[in-house]
Parts: structure tokens; C-alpha cells; sequence
């Protein structure tokens, strides 16, 4: 399959990418390069972003002493190195508070918020936290701290006090900011950002003295929302696709050296930023300090830079073992779990820091929305969960703990946290059922494997890869193009690392390529390709991706369904 042809097949094929998305037919150019000046929205848009960019801007206007409150993970670490930097560049010197997962939890403290007041800081911005933190946020008023809550988690009618809440997912936010409840919070930082700028432009605050480049923090808004998992459409896309960009030009110190830690030899992918920079970035706060990721993010000391990226990559393989003990020890709790249409497991001495990626690979195992709740000594439990596309796992746990199922919990449609008194775990796991039963069901009914494209073997090629890439960035709510190759047959099968499945495998056409299934090898697929596919015809379908091990790139396949043809 030639795509030079001058672009014409190679246009053709990505107008029917974007279409079979959901692009209308008079939206194509604007999804074909998705920029910001496209999709980026009036900041104004959003309740409380005027207010929040004002309190801000008084702040930088008068050397107020400001620090940034944020999450653990990724989102949350991207969120306030992108408001740190913002400030530094506005001439402010912001300090920043990341609370530790397992002396704290989730979210801010009341305790934590009225020291930083003591401290010195009469305002606190809070990111990708504080939508359902009312009894800390009513503490932090009454000592006087001023606290402005970016966030994009799920929302409660009644919203904790603050000078101003900016979140997409308010219950009462208008349909046209509605329509961004597909941000991370570091989109929601990054419109801030814009709008405190704004602000502060047309009060002539930039006269004599530069104005912070903007589109510099765009590395930071894409490797949060991927790392988040965020819906890659829209804003978002655009966001990922710019930010990669960014991210190119190594012009942010800690990222550079995140990315050579991440022993990357080329300009990361969209891949990379959730299976290579991401972990690295959680690690510190899942087994390590929760504070590495920010100092990370905004450092601007190539030594240090390289010394905490070092470090996040050793903590990195120690959350590793640690994670596969844990799931381990989960997933020998599946086989009673058949019946739930929510999995449910716990256990005593399981690392809070590990439960929502293990959480994650149960979801994948069973194609059920999944909760991993680790049990302390006193009868706490922290928990995690992921949900599938189709069932608002977020919206429940809401709706749990208004009930007085648990002691805390939020989070949005695709993943939630929660703290449950250990006793309760059982009727937790019954009311879920009961609530979620139907959507679980119906999203099940609903699950198929969607192909793009139908090639012989000898139309897997690098330059039918590069234009399938071109349609990207691809994640979440906008996947990647699925091809079906064949027929084929299996030229070599065995297993590699743990459990994937390796391939060679030749067409009718004479064409070989490579392809791998990952994490197949105890599956029925895989056990069928290492054992039962020899002398058989077969199509494989999957993602095509390049291959750039060798001398030369070439193309292989990452198999994710197999069958036989004769």
C-alpha cells in the first residue's frame, strides 16, 4: 500500500479517521491539525475564573505570599508546576504544598491549610483537589486563608467554601463549560493561566516587563491529561498534540531529564507520556515523596534535575515489585467476584500507593469497573477504582458516601478514590451492584473490537503507520485505528518477559512482519497462537506501529484480537 501518491490516498484515509470519530463533514481541517487558536475557549466561559484570575492577580500585584496545594499524582504534580511557573514569571515566588498519600490521603486538610496560613501565605490555590474538600475549605476561612480550588473532579450540589471554585464539573456550570468536563485539572491550570494573564495585560502589568510565554507550559498540560487519562478530544487533543510539541524542544530542564531517565533516544510520543514519563512522575508519590514531581517539573538546575529523575526511576521499579505483589493477592479474589458486575477486593497491608494501577489491570482483566481498597491496622480502608466507558464510577461513589457508605470520596466518570471503614466494604460492594448493574451491563453488551482499515500483509508499512499517526494524538475518547492484516500464516510463536506473545508471520502476498500481543500469553488467544495456529490460516487485528529497533524502521503489529480463517 503506497501513500505517496502526492497526499492524496494519505488525505483520504485520515478525513475517513476523523470521521469515523465523529468529526462532521465541514470540521475536518480544524480536527486535521488541532491547534489552540481552534479550540481553545473564553476562559470567561467557566464560573468563578474571573474572580479566581482577579484574586490571583491581586496577589501577584501586591507580593502576596501564595502557595500552590496540590495532588500526588500526575495531574496533580503538572497542575502546580504549570501555576508555579506561571507566577515565577509574573514575579511572584509561590511555595507549594503536595500532601503525603499515606500520612494525609486525598485532598486538602483543614489542618494543612490553616498551617500554611500561619506560615505566611493568605493564599492557597489548590489543584486537582478542594471540589469536595467542605469541612477543610470551611477551616481555612475561619483562620482566614483565602483558597481558590482548581479542579476537575465531580461535584456535589453543594459546593465547599472558597473565593472562587473554577471546575467544568460544577453541577452548575453552564452547557458551553460543561462541554470541557473532559479536562485534567491542568487544562482547567492552564485556562487560569490564561485568564490571570489577560487580566493582567490590560492593567498594564506587562509595560515594562515581559510577558510569560504560555504556550511554553504545554508540555505540562499534555503529559498531565495523558497520565490522566483524559478524553483526547477537542481542547484536549489539541492540547496533547501542541504540548508534544513543547515537549521537543527540552526547554523545560526537569522534563528533559524525565525524558532521559525514561531512556527515550527521540521526541516523546503520546505512548510515552503515559507508559514511560507518567509512572516515573507517580512514583514519588505513590512509594517515595510526594513532592519529586513538582521539584522536578520546576527546576531549572540541570543538576538537580537529573539527580530527581534518577531517583523517580528508581522508585519506579520498587512500585513495580511492590505493585505486582499486590495484584497477585487481588486477583486470587476474582474467582468469587464472577457474579458482581463491579469488582470488589481488599486486603490487609496492600500499598495504598499501588491500588488504583492495580485497580486499572483488574478492569482490563475482567472488562468490569474495579475497586482495590487496602485495609490498615484500624479498620480504614483507602480505595481506588477504574471504571469502563459507559459506567460514571465517579457519580456513584458520590452518591456512596452521601448515603453514609463511606467516610470520603469523589472523582470523575473513568476513576475514583475513596475511604471506607473496613467493616463496610461488603455492602459498598452490594450497593454498587445494585446501582451500577445495568450501565455495566449495557457498556458490556456494547463492547466490540472497531476496525479501521482491512490490509494484506504487504500494506503494513512505515509510511501506512505515519499516516495513521497523522490523525493523532490518539488516547482515551479518541483511539487509536485499529487494522485487520491477513491471511496469514505463523512463521515463529513463542512467549517473551512475562507473559507476551511474539510473532513472525508471512502472507499469501509473500510479506512478513513482526507482531507481539501483550500480556496474552495465559489468555485464549494467546494460548491459541502459541499452540494452535501452526498450520493454520489466521488475520490478526490491531495497531500498526513502528518498529525502529533495527537498521531501518519497518512495521509491526500490536495484536489485540486473533482468529482463524479456514
Amino acid at each position: 500500500m503506497a501513500l505517496d501518491d502526492g497526499g492524496g490516498l494519505a488525505d483520504d484515509l485520515v478525513t475517513q479517521l476523523l470521521l469515523s470519530r465523529g468529526v462532521a463533514t465541514d470540521d475536518i481541517d480544524r480536527h486535521r491539525t488541532p491547534s489552540l487558536r481552534a479550540f481553545l475557549p473564553d476562559p470567561s466561559l467557566f464560573r468563578d475564573m474571573d474572580t479566581a484570575a482577579e484574586r490571583l492577580s491581586q496577589a501577584v500585584l501586591t507580593g502576596e505570599t501564595i502557595t500552590i496545594y496540590g495532588d500526588y499524582d500526575v495531574d496533580g504534580a503538572t497542575s502546580a508546576a504549570l501555576l508555579i511557573r506561571l507566577l515565577r514569571g509574573l514575579g511572584a515566588d509561590p511555595r507549594h504544598y503536595i500532601p503525603d498519600r499515606l500520612l494525609e490521603g486525598y485532598g486538602p486538610s483543614g489542618e494543612a491549610l490553616v498551617r500554611l496560613g500561619r506560615e505566611g501565605s493568605s493564599l492557597v490555590v489548590t489543584v486537582d483537589c478542594g471540589a469536595m474538600a467542605h469541612d477543610a475549605l470551611a477551616q481555612a476561612h475561619e483562620a482566614g486563608v483565602d483558597v481558590i480550588v482548581v479542579d476537575h473532579h465531580k461535584c456535589s450540589p453543594e459546593l465547599p467554601r472558597a473565593v472562587a471554585l473554577v471546575n467544568p464539573n460544577r453541577l452548575d456550570e453552564g452547557d458551553e463549560a460543561a462541554a470541557h468536563g473532559h479536562l485534567a485539572a491542568v487544562g482547567v491550570a492552564f485556562l487560569l493561566a490564561v485568564a490571570t494573564v489577560r487580566l493582567l495585560r490590560a492593567r498594564g502589568f506587562f509595560a515594562d516587563r515581559p510577558e510569560p510565554e504560555l504556550l511554553a507550559l504545554l508540555d505540562l498540560v499534555a503529559l498531565g491529561t495523558v497520565a490522566d487519562v483524559a478524553a483526547l478530544h477537542g481542547l484536549n487533543r489539541a492540547f496533547v498534540a501542541q504540548g508534544l510539541k513543547v515537549m521537543a524542544r527540552r526547554e523545560n530542564v526537569g522534563m528533559a531529564a524525565l525524558i532521559d531517565a525514561s531512556r527515550l533516544s527521540r521526541a516523546p510520543t503520546c505512548s510515552d507520556l503515559g507508559f514511560a514519563l507518567g509512572p516515573r512522575i507517580n512514583a514519588g508519590g505513590r512509594v517515595g515523596e510526594a513532592t519529586l514531581g513538582v521539584r522536578l517539573l520546576t527546576t531549572e538546575d540541570p543538576d538537580e534535575a537529573q539527580a530527581i529523575a534518577a531517583q523517580l526511576s528508581q522508585l519506579n521499579e520498587e512500585r513495580r515489585a511492590i505493585e505486582a505483589a499486590v495484584q497477585e493477592a487481588a486477583e486470587s479474589q476474582l474467582a468469587a467476584q464472577h457474579n458482581r458486575a463491579v469488582i470488589v477486593v481488599s486486603g490487609r497491608g496492600w500499598h495504598p500507593g499501588v491500588i488504583g494501577i492495580v485497580a486499572g489491570r483488574i478492569k482490563e482483566k475482567t472488562g468490569k469497573p474495579a475497586l482495590v481498597i487496602a485495609l490498615d491496622d484500624d479498620g480504614v480502608g483507602k480505595g481506588s477504582g477504574r471504571s469502563i466507558a459507559g459506567v460514571d464510577l465517579g457519580a456513584a461513589i458520590i452518591a456512596a458516601r452521601e448515603v453514609g457508605l463511606l467516610v470520603a470520596g469523589g472523582g470523575h466518570a473513568m476513576a475514583c478514590g475513596l475511604t471506607i471503614d473496613a467493616a463496610r466494604v461488603d455492602a459498598l460492594a452490594d450497593w454498587l451492584d445494585a446501582r451500577l448493574g445495568a450501565d455495566v451491563a449495557a457498556a458490556s453488551a456494547g463492547q466490540s473490537l472497531t476496525l479501521d482499515l482491512s490490509i494484506t500483509p504487504r500494506g503494513l508499512t512505515p509510511d501506512l503507520v505515519e499516516t495513521l499517526e497523522s490523525a493523532g494524538p490518539y488516547g482515551m475518547g479518541w483511539p487509536g485505528p485499529r487494522v485487520a492484516v491477513g491471511p496469514l500464516r505463523l512463521v515463529k510463536a513463542d512467549m517473551v518477559g512475562n507473559d507476551h506473545v511474539r510473532l513472525i508471520v508471512r502472507g499469501i502476498d509473500g510479506a512478513s512482519f513482526k507482531a507481539i500481543a501483550f500480556r496474552a500469553a495465559a489468555t485464549d488467544m494467546g494460548q491459541a497462537l502459541l499452540h494452535g495456529a501452526r498450520d493454520r490460516t489466521i488475520w490478526l487485528a490491531g495497531r500498526a506501529k513502528i518498529d525502529d529497533w533495527g537498521s531501518r524502521p519497518a512495521a509491526e503489529l500490536h495484536v489485540e484480537d486473533a482468529t482463524f480463517a479456514d
